[in-house]
């Protein structure tokens, strides 16, 4: 943690204006504090972009490897979710295929995937216990991992602020 502080303090140090005669540690502790807060709080996020589909599927991409799940708008309009089938690990799938199904006591739904590729891990914990997806659908209750076969695929999903500009339009 101290290295941390000490490489933002020199990142900071930077953007400090100080003429050539001030030392930075004799300037006052308050403008440096100020300068370190100012640094954190603009920091860019560190987590991946979370990317959805028209029929309300997400995956979040790090490398060659997606994490897939279902959105909260699907989930809520699925209900109380009670059974979940997922893609068997080792599968091969094609974008916009069906892949799994969630069951609610309402209805029951297929899962598309977003992407090609093949399925590296399933969570079992879903399997097991399905109203994760409606307790943490974005957490806890994500579906499937898939190694991307064409990472050019999630070009063509959108970001959080057009699927919600989605959610809003035409109903779906």
């Amino acid at each position: 943690m101290a290295k941390l502080v000490a490489q933002m303090v020199k990142c900071t140090a930077r953007t400090i204006s100080c003429s050539p005669r001030e030392n930075l540690l004799a300037l006052p502790i308050s403008k440096v504090s100020l300068s370190v807060s100012r640094s954190i709080a603009m920091s860019p996020c560190l987590r991946a972009e979370r990317l959805y589909t028209e029929k309300h599927e997400w995956i979040t991409v790090d490398g060659k490897v997606g994490i897939v799940g279902i959105s909260s708008y699907a989930q809520e309009a699925l209900g109380d979710v009670v059974y979940a089938q997922l893609p068997n690990v080792g599968s091969v799938i094609e974008k916009e295929a069906e892949c799994g199904a969630l069951e609610s006591v309402k209805a029951a739904s297929e899962l598309f995937s977003p992407v090609s590729g093949k399925v590296v891990e399933k969570n079992d914990a879903v399997e097991q216990t399905p109203s994760l997806v409606n307790t943490s659908c974005y957490e806890k209750g994500w579906l499937f991992k898939v190694e991307l076969t064409n990472l050019d695929e999630v070009k063509n999903l959108m970001d959080e602020k057009a699927y919600n500009l989605y959610l809003k339009s035409d109903p779906h």
